[in-house]
């Protein structure tokens, strides 16, 4: 970890003070000195889920640039757990917007098949996809709301409690509830 420089004199100052310090003047240079403490342990908790060093010196620099402004919006009474909390959700977010846009290619063969293929669309998995739209609608308004935008339309807890205003918790009750209900459901429903 040679690209991090720990200096040999560290302030006398506690966390606190820096991050009370930093949120009243802005000054890089003491958010820098409170980083600098744990940039460290950041860099592990990246290298822990990237399993690669370049990433995570870049998730390290990407952290402290989030620092900058994400500090002075929180009130951080624990500096050292909330920096381990704001270095783990970037890398989950990381990793699922990577795994989002995951590509294949294509060989040549495979878009110039010479044979006619009909493209109708399974009957089975139709069949399902119609049980799930009913089973859908028997959900409350909360669970369905919180199901479609978790599952289908692919967004975080965070961003589901943001456009429906529900608190954290009850997102994450809403889509657990609504997922087994919607289980059970399709189950009754699928001999139909």
């Amino acid at each position: 970890m040679k690209f991090i420089k720990q200096k040999s004199h560290t302030t006398e100052q506690t966390d606190a003070e820096l991050v009370a310090s930093y949120k009243q003047s802005g000054s890089l240079e003491v958010l820098g000195a409170l980083y600098n403490r744990y940039m460290h342990l950041v860099f592990g908790v990246c290298l822990n889920y990237f399993k690669d060093e370049e990433q995570s010196k870049d998730a390290v620099m990407q952290i402290f640039e989030e620092l900058i402004t994400k500090l002075r919006l929180h009130d951080v009474q624990n500096f050292k757990s909330w920096l381990h909390v704001l270095t783990r959700n970037h890398c989950l977010m990381a990793l699922r917007k990577a795994t989002r846009h995951h590509t294949v290619a294509l060989e040549d063969s495979f878009v110039e098949n010479m044979d006619f293929v009909h493209l109708d669309v399974d009957d089975a998995k139709e069949r399902r996809l119609s049980v799930m739209e009913k089973c859908m609608e028997t959900l409350s308004e909360e669970q369905r709301a919180s199901v479609d935008l978790f599952y289908l339309q692919e967004k975080c807890y965070k961003e589901v409690s943001e456009i429906t205003g529900y608190e954290m918790t009850k997102v994450k009750s809403y889509i657990q509830n609504g997922k087994r209900n919607l289980k059970i459901c399709m189950e009754r429903n699928s001999g139909e």
